[in-house]
């Protein structure tokens, strides 16, 4: 039998129609011709070395990930677009003194579907997030456009940039750390984008709102985990840029006090460089008798770890999933007494009162006013690109 190529559902694909799983030295090979296409190099010890650090570079690694997702949602994204692109803005349709945000948690069909639609214009794959979730749209009412949106899940409980600031009381950490939420995706569409848009999406996610918003979705929550009530509260958010330094989070300011604070960076561990490979580490773990599920009462299935455990089985390197881009990281304390709450000094945490309504007062006049005047961009942005960033083309 002559194989015909790899057709991505897990299987090689031979001349007389039949399907092998893949075998070892085969998935070898494709690793390693996928970090070759990637440009990664090797050092003297073995391990990957990355080809630069810019962000170009860093979204090329993304790149055949958001393409295998792209191609996979096309017929899903085409019945979207024509039930929603009028949500996405022209720069015509903006008159800067007259952007009135709308903070919305999405709770309807209607709402999930243009956030995942919305979602899927970045450079980086989309995500469903993890564990608890909750979902904004920011939208422009006064002409019913979308500004930008942003997302919160569960926390890691191990964040090495976040945990050394603070001493957990013994036995603490996972209900202390849980009241917490991680902010996996947040920005701006375009031309609210360069209007600094992300800079209000940033904002948003510390309002009174939001955590309002947390409190009445998880008060008297059981874990699905632990089988426990944890405290409704939510004291602080964390968060890594998608592209090393952020544009976004650095020197974000409210009234004179910081808002993210910038409290490292990751380790350069992770999965997406590798992610178009996915379905094969798992098809070879089965294949070699390893459980992959995952879920509630055996613990979540990292993705790095499925593919962790694919590269040890190998003889792989584990270091393999050290790509090297460094995210900085940062912390958004809700409390003015979150270092005391979260070692177990104090009981209550004591909240910084920030109305939504206040936050984006404070938008309009420190950034979208004088942005609207520097530059012109925006003026010329037409929401069709919308369609040919996401709909791909034959050939």
């Amino acid at each position: 039998m002559t194989p015909i190529g790899y057709n991505l559902r897990n299987q090689w694909q031979f001349s007389d129609g039949d399907q092998v799983v893949i075998e070892a030295e085969e998935l070898k090979s494709l690793i390693k011709q996928e970090l070759r296409e990637l440009n990664f190099d090797f050092n003297e010890t073995g391990n990957l070395v990355l080809p630069d650090d810019d962000k170009d570079t860093i979204r090329s690694l993304h790149a055949s990930s958001r393409q295998i997702e792209l191609e996979n949602s096309q017929e899903w994204i085409k019945k979207a677009l024509e039930k929603y692109q009028n949500f996405f803005a022209s720069g015509v349709e903006l008159t800067p003194k007259k952007i009135k945000p709308l903070l919305i948690l999405v709770t309807e069909k209607w709402q999930h579907d243009l956030f995942r639609l919305a979602r899927y214009t970045w450079a980086l794959p989309y995500s469903q997030g993890f564990g608890r979730r909750m979902r904004y749209l920011i939208i422009d009412d006064c002409n019913e456009k979308l500004i930008g949106i942003f997302a919160l899940q569960s926390p890691p409980i191990g964040f090495p940039a976040r945990d050394k600031l603070f001493d957990y009381p013994e036995g603490r950490k996972t209900e202390l750390v849980n009241q917490t939420m991680d902010i996996h995706t947040l920005g701006a569409l375009p031309p609210y984008g360069r209007l600094l848009g992300g800079k209000l999406a940033a904002l948003a996610t510390i309002s009174n709102e939001v955590r309002q918003d947390y409190k009445a979705k998880y008060s008297g929550r059981i874990t699905e985990m632990e089988k426990r009530e944890l405290p409704a509260n939510l004291v602080a958010l964390t968060t890594t840029s998608a592209f090393g330094r952020s544009s976004i989070y650095n020197r974000l300011k409210y009234n004179g006090e910081v808002v993210a604070k910038s409290i490292g960076y990751t380790e350069g561990f992770g999965s997406f460089h590798l992610m178009k490979l996915y379905p094969l580490f798992k098809e070879y773990l089965e294949s070699e008798g390893v459980d992959i599920k995952g879920g509630y009462g055996t613990g979540p299935r990292r993705k790095w770890q499925i593919m962790r455990s694919a590269l040890e089985s190998l003889d792989l390197p584990g270091d393999l999933l050290n790509h090297g881009v460094k995210r900085e990281a940062f912390l958004f304390p809700l409390v003015h007494n979150l270092k005391d709450y979260l070692e177990g000094k104090e009981d209550e945490p004591e909240y910084r009162n920030l109305p939504f309504a206040e936050l984006v007062e404070y938008w309009r006049e420190r950034w979208l006013l004088p942005r609207s005047t520097r530059v012109d961009g925006w003026h010329k942005w037409d929401n069709n690109a919308i369609a040919q960033s996401i709909i791909l083309t034959k050939g």
